[in-house]
């Protein structure tokens, strides 16, 4: 026998597969919580433009604002 410990064809597969879904499910909540972040970053500058844009801070303050939400990227 060739296969592992003598676990058969059938065995094998279930590893296969169980690994797969195992690795697949890492991938996905690394990226779904990547995008997450990046999301609100963009939503927290979306409101600070809204903010500008309606005169309720200035353009210094608004730079300024928009200079530290950039570096925590």
């Amino acid at each position: 026998m060739w296969y592992w410990h003598g676990m058969g064809p059938g065995r094998w597969m279930m590893m296969i597969a169980f690994w797969t879904v195992v690795i697949l499910l890492v991938i996905w909540a690394t990226r779904s919580t990547t995008r997450h972040g990046q999301r609100d970053e963009d939503s927290a500058l979306r409101v600070l433009d809204d903010r500008l844009a309606r005169g309720e801070i200035e353009r210094e303050d608004y730079e300024e604002r928009r200079r530290v939400l950039e570096s925590h990227r």
